[in-house]
């Protein structure tokens, strides 16, 4: 790996600061955001589909809970409409 490779992965102890500083520069509750249940959905959508999409879908959740009012409840909502149909994949 190579060094510059190894500076760009962020140590799980600086996953609350980063998570706070990138909420508020856009313009969210830091307290509104789950960072397990992000995880959660990035780890069932990486092994139940492809690791590509895990970022895709995280920002689709994002997406249509932000369109149906974006309060906690629309974030897991959207979250658990997309795990179960990571659960349940498969590609035709």
């Amino acid at each position: 790996m190579t060094e510059e490779k190894k500076n760009r992965t962020l140590p799980p102890e600086a996953l609350a600061e980063w998570t706070r500083a990138a909420s508020e520069r856009l313009g969210i509750d830091p307290a509104e955001v789950s960072i397990p249940l992000i995880l959660d959905l990035a780890r069932d959508v990486a092994h139940g589909v492809a690791r590509p999409a895990a970022p895709l879908t995280a920002f689709l959740a994002g997406l249509s809970a932000g369109r149906k009012g974006g309060s906690p409840a629309d974030v897991e909502a959207a979250v658990g409409e997309i795990v179960a149909l990571a659960k349940s994949w498969s590609p035709t």
